[in-house]
């Protein structure tokens, strides 16, 4: 009993955790049932099969590209069927009936020389109206047209029973594909997600389920942005597919940085003297310091040359981005660090840590110490000013864009209003609840719900 309890929870988790069928498989369902409801009132007098396709094509993540490919596909249409229109009233007008019956091999290789002489026509002509983009739907309906009905009594009410096909086709998948339930957008609130287990994965992947409805909020108004350690470099490599418009919250609160500009907002950095004084320190211990400073809004990241060989890995895989910079030299004497940053084995920065608290250095900066990931058997430590903080760095951006309302999502329980444990699309599911929800009347005037 106990055994096939513990199996069946077994399966459910399986299957709980196997992706959810988006709106888009859905919609699609939707489309094809009613090509066939709107081909039965019409009496079977179409093929349902074309606005079947049609139907499908309009189906698209963003309503933009949705609009898009029904204009390509209708301008396709159109060439097609008028082209086809006129290889079959020529056809019936040379040939006599006896030979279009007989098919002789004469006549079938006339045929396909002539069609394939007519696809280049039609090619061309999608260039010559600057319409490129429709040219593969104007040789389908042509092929259609001239391959698979070329026999058809009635070329004329073929040809537009064709173009009716599609047209219920495109006009079926714009219904489905726009419709929506009535909802309210909450463009008062202002939404600031982690980034690292909590949209991202372990291999620094974002769903798809996560990326499109993301941009479609993102595209309709939602304020939402990131708050992370990452700098901007290292949050806009896997990011790169969403089209964030606010600042972001880097360097865990020592910077703000605005995406669209590419520049940065405002910034917390060590002083001269604090900067000088931490290499030198570090230095007297025989460790390197990558020391991180921007300059003229670019990230410049000064090194030098060491021993350890997780120093060259590092540089040499983080080196390929154009928003860093490595330099090999100590800094100017008039450096203002965002922060300096050591990797080595977690024994050198235990020790390290240890002389940086019997110093009071713990007191006087923000220090971060953890394990590295993608350096096994090491750790880092980062230094930043005391008041670098991604709290405070929401403050001003707050301040900024005149925003009072804010929902915060991350991985720790209790410093977040949305924790995420586990399911990486939950950022988006309870974003997508809480900008948009579905008002059904509730939504009056001066009253929200």
């Amino acid at each position: 009993m106990n055994t096939a309890s513990k199996s069946e929870r077994t399966i459910f988790s399986f299957l709980w955790r196997l992706p959810h069928p988006g709106m888009r498989i859905l919609k699609s369902a939707a489309a094809i049932i009613l090509c066939y409801f709107v081909s039965f009132l019409r009496g079977d007098a179409g093929i349902v099969f074309y606005s079947q396709l049609a139907a499908l094509w309009c189906i698209q993540m963003y309503t933009a590209t949705t609009f898009k490919n029904a204009y390509q596909r209708m301008i396709g249409t159109i060439i097609g069927a008028v082209f086809g229109l006129i290889f079959l009233l020529a056809r019936g007008r040379i040939l006599t009936a006896e030979i279009l019956a007989a098919r002789p091999f004469w006549f079938q290789a006339g045929n396909a020389a002539v069609i394939s002489a007519m696809i280049i026509l039609i090619l061309y002509t999608t260039v010559l109206i600057k319409k490129k983009q429709a040219s593969y739907f104007s040789c389908v309906v042509f092929l259609s047209i001239v391959v698979n009905h070329a026999g058809d009594l009635n070329p004329y009410l073929f040809v537009w029973n064709r173009f009716l096909d599609t047209v219920v086709g495109i006009l079926i998948g714009l219904l489905v594909n726009t419709f929506s339930l009535p909802r309210r957008k909450r463009k008062d609130i202002l939404f600031v997600s982690g980034l690292d287990g909590t949209l991202l994965d372990e291999k620094d992947t974002l769903s798809d389920f996560s990326r499109v409805e993301l941009n479609r909020m993102l595209d309709e108004g939602a304020n939402f942005t990131i708050s992370t350690m990452r700098t901007p470099a290292s949050l806009l490599e896997p990011m790169r597919d969403v089209r964030l418009r606010l600042p972001v919250i880097v360097m865990d609160g020592a910077a703000l940085y605005d995406i669209q500009e590419k520049r940065y907002l405002k910034k917390f950095t060590l002083t001269v003297k604090e900067t000088k004084e931490l290499l030198d320190l570090a230095q007297s211990q025989g460790l390197m310091c990558f020391t991180n400073v921007i300059l003229q809004d670019a990230m410049v990241i000064y090194y030098q040359e060491t021993d350890e060989k997780v120093h060259g890995e590092l540089i040499a895989r983080l080196r390929r981005s154009p928003l860093r910079n490595y330099v090999c030299r100590r800094p100017p004497e008039d450096a203002e660090a965002v922060y300096l940053m050591l990797l080595y084995p977690k024994k050198i920065i235990r020790d390290f840590y240890h002389t940086l608290e019997q110093g009071g250095f713990t007191e006087r900066f923000k220090i971060l110490c953890y394990d590295s990931t993608n350096y096994p058997g090491c750790a880092y430590i980062k230094i930043y000013n005391r008041e670098a903080s991604r709290e405070h760095m929401l403050t001003e951006l707050e301040d900024m864009i005149g925003m009072e309302q804010i929902v915060t999502f991350g991985s720790i329980p209790g410093k977040y209003d949305v924790v995420v444990e586990g399911d990486l699309n939950r950022v988006v599911r309870v974003l997508r609840k809480r900008y948009e929800p579905v008002t059904f009347g509730m939504h009056r005037a001066g009253k929200g719900i």
